[in-house]
């Protein structure tokens, strides 16, 4: 570098930062030997922040607008106020750019499954992804606590540690949500807003918020889920019959616009099919359910009354011997459960055939 050109710059000097890179967080305006002049023209953009750090140490963050570097508003010293030092300032200055909008799509996913009590499945493992922002909303304490001396810093350069905090906090937030999975899909918006609020106090340590944090997708792990969609299909079945007897119109509608003797032959296939009134998922003709045997008959048992006291009970069995030994004549009281008091035993129908049935006493006897 010439002497003229550095004499030229020691009167002229224009700080500004423009950046097309769309991930560049932090950049720092690179001078000769760190050394900003009496008088520079600093111009913060909307969208960007200035950090000015002098001798090491911080001293003001410039919002957007057009400034002049002064000692009557800024507590530097310049190169022009040393000629003795043969522009050599001993003071150094350093002016740190931060940019102050939104980095957006941004993703976050679980690396590992995350377990948790579902009412209706029971203990389970779920997997999220979905995608977040991050916005720069203290640009002092970010250069202080993230960014340090580095003179480009990216988004790269946070963004695994921001997942981290997201992850953790949609693990104990889901958790503690109590939200069936099956049910987790219509809250993602107030799930992500839970977690978002969750993380606030953390990153703003950072100097940094998530303006946005969407969940894209929860998903079971595949056995789950291949469970869950025989258990949907049977569902959606319905009526199996009618269902099959549908399919197998279906299958004649298309069998018969079919060309050729396969059209023809799947057409005539499903219509003996549907004619079986199939109703097996493999095409069998579900078997006959046997009829169940009525209960068998209650077996009544009588009870005989004799010179004011009670017998038995009998079985009627028992009441066709005691006939035939005459210990049961027709005038014998007899009575039964149901039977509306006692009555002979020639007026019960079923005790009654008793007396038919031996022979009558011969004649002449």
């Amino acid at each position: 570098m010439g002497i003229l050109d550095f004499l030229t710059g020691e009167f002229i000097d224009v700080i500004h930062w423009t950046d097309d890179t769309r991930d560049t967080m932090v950049w720092r305006f690179e001078r000769e030997d760190h050394e900003i002049k009496y008088g520079a023209k600093l111009t913060v953009r909307e969208g960007q922040a200035a950090v000015f750090v002098h001798e090491g140490q911080l001293a003001d963050v410039f919002t957007p607008g057009l400034y002049m570097l002064e000692t009557n508003n800024m507590p530097i010293l310049t190169t022009l106020q040393h000629w003795d030092h043969g522009f050599k300032s001993p003071f150094k200055s350093e002016i740190y750019y931060v940019n102050t909008t939104r980095f957006n799509d941004l993703k976050w996913g679980t690396k590992n499954p995350i377990m948790l009590r579902d009412p209706e499945f029971g203990p389970t493992r779920i997997r999220a992804y979905g995608t977040y922002s991050v916005r720069v909303t203290d640009p002092a304490k970010f250069l202080t606590e993230i960014v340090g001396t580095d003179g480009e810093f990216t988004m790269d350069e946070i963004s695994y540690q921001v997942r981290n905090i997201i992850v953790q906090e949609f693990s104990r937030v889901i958790a503690a949500s109590g939200i069936p999975v099956l049910d987790m899909a219509a809250n993602t918006a107030d799930l992500g807003k839970l977690i978002a609020g969750a993380i606030a106090d953390t990153v703003a340590a950072y100097g940094i918020s998530i303006p946005e944090l969407y969940i894209e997708n929860i998903s079971l792990p595949p056995a789950v889920e291949k469970a869950l969609d025989t258990r949907t299909s049977r569902g959606l079945t319905g009526d199996l019959d009618a269902h099959m007897k549908y399919a197998a119109a279906e299958a004649l509608r298309q069998g018969g616009e079919a060309s050729g003797a396969m059209g023809a032959g799947l057409g005539a296939g499903m219509g003996m099919a549907m004619a079986g009134r199939m109703a097996g998922p493999w095409g069998a003709v579900p078997a006959v359910a046997p009829v169940a045997p009525p209960p068998p008959p209650v077996e009544k048992v009588w009870h005989i009354a004799e010179a004011g006291k009670t017998k038995g009970p009998f079985s009627r069995a028992t009441m066709g011997q005691m006939v035939a030994k005459g210990e049961v004549t027709r005038e014998t009281h007899v009575w039964t459960a149901g039977q509306d008091g006692w009555k002979t035993a020639d007026d019960v129908a079923e005790l009654a055939q008793l007396f038919t049935v031996m022979p009558p006493p011969p004649p002449g006897a």
